[in-house]
């Protein structure tokens, strides 16, 4: 017989060998535990060079075109080739993080960018300058969707919204950062000292960067054949939920990029007549996508997916009206809205992805950054276009009708959502 203090013990084994909850046996990273922080700060940085550099020559444009003596629609294609050709290389680099590790390959995008952000003030032509831009496009392109397949593996869900959200506030802060001192440092030393400035800020964020991220401890390599990554984009793009996120995400982009790419032209225009330095800091505003951004998560999780998207949605049409005034005042606060509505509406839809994806997250999350970046390409172009043709108002109708379609998007989804669960009602009974 057993001594009867072996009952205590049997009963202290039995709860050890008891399964513990997944939340205490999942591994991945979670706000509070260890590397969060360094992870969170690490693409964030990530985040400011990609906008940062992405954007550089954004604000510069109408400097650009006195430069080179061109129109603001040929300017705008030093903003449009970057993001085109980061929409175009964006999926075949994903492939590589699915092989070679998603922090390899944003590291070496990085590092590629920020060298040839080093070139960019010294391009001795329009022509020149759009290839330097396209090149840089070409080479970001192997960070955004590895950053998100970086998050989906090595944070745990509940916390996915909230970590994408800070990468986007990172853009957010690139982007806002990036305007605002070239905006100054032009107005004293031209576009190419602006540029070249960004460049340098690029590289100390690039090798913090790389200080800082983790090793990754939930990758799993995958294969590089060509077979397997198109049966994956087929699968991707057979899901209706992805592709009506993708389509969001692109029709959000392409009223940020309209609005960006020409505000720059109406301010320095009668009525505002504004300098270089003063238009530079009027992108401070992106500290309100900041926020809305990494507020994302708490909007998801009061109002569901589509309800945060309709609010993202009615701010930026708000905004977008707001913005035909003639007084400085109203255009100010018609910014505010278009850049909290779409930085939170970004962050909705990109979460969303990766957060639906269960295999391929890499190839899911590059098909949206690349149909994103091809709104950015879309709206800066035809917002150029229709600033030339219609003046503001031109852009801002261009931008409603891209607002009207990320609502057709949605209620559609709505309403395949309903259809969806009144047939499985029937099948269940």
């Amino acid at each position: 017989m057993p001594p009867a203090s072996s009952g205590a013990s049997a009963t202290h084994a039995v709860a050890a060998r008891k399964p513990s909850s997944p939340e205490a046996t999942d591994t991945r990273l979670n706000p509070g535990g260890p590397g969060y922080r360094r992870m969170s700060f690490a693409l964030f940085l990530a985040g400011v060079a990609t906008f940062a550099l992405l954007y550089s020559t954004q604000a510069l444009l109408p400097l650009v075109s006195a430069d080179f003596g061109v129109s603001a629609s040929a300017a705008s294609w030093t903003v449009s080739g970057a993001t085109g050709a980061l929409a175009l290389c964006v999926l075949p680099l994903s492939a590589l993080s699915e092989r070679f590790g998603r922090r390899t390959v944003m590291t070496a995008s990085l590092s590629v960018a920020v060298a040839v952000g080093l070139l960019v003030p010294f391009a001795p032509s329009l022509g020149a300058l759009i290839a330097l831009r396209a090149l840089q496009g070409a080479a970001l392109a192997g960070l955004p969707a590895s950053a998100m397949a970086y998050l989906a593996e090595e944070v745990q869900p509940k916390a996915l919204v909230a970590a994408i959200g800070l990468f986007v506030a990172g853009n957010s802060i690139g982007g806002m950062s990036g305007r605002v001192i070239t905006g100054w440092v032009a107005q004293e030393w031209g576009w190419r000292a602006a540029v070249g400035t960004i460049g340098v800020i690029a590289v100390a964020c690039a090798v913090a960067f790389r200080l800082l991220l983790p090793q990754p401890r939930h990758f799993t390599p995958g294969s590089l054949r060509p077979r397997v990554l198109a049966r994956t984009v087929r699968g991707h793009l057979s899901n209706p939920l992805l592709c009506r996120l993708y389509v969001i995400g692109a029709l959000f982009m392409t009223v940020f990029g309209a609005v960006y790419t020409v505000i720059g032209y109406r301010l320095t225009a009668a009525p505002f007549s504004l300098p270089q330095g003063i238009i530079g800091s009027i992108f401070l505003v992106y500290l309100v996508g900041t926020v809305s951004s990494a507020a994302a998560g708490k909007l998801v999780a009061r109002l569901g997916r589509r309800g945060a998207l309709y609010l993202a949605v009615g701010t930026t049409a708000s905004g977008l009206l707001l913005s035909l005034g003639d007084s400085i005042a109203m255009v100010l606060v018609g910014l505010v809205l278009i850049t909290a509505g779409f930085f939170a509406g970004h962050a909705v839809a990109s979460s969303s992805v990766s957060h639906t994806a269960t295999h391929g997250r890499a190839q899911a999350s590059a098909l949206y950054q690349s149909v994103y970046y091809i709104g950015s390409s879309v709206g800066g172009t035809l917002g150029a276009v229709a600033f030339h043709a219609g003046g503001w108002a031109g852009t801002v109708a261009l931008g409603l009708v891209a607002v009207l379609g990320v609502v057709s998007v949605t209620l559609w989804g709505s309403h395949a959502a309903r259809v969806q669960h009144r047939q499985t009602l029937v099948a269940a009974h």
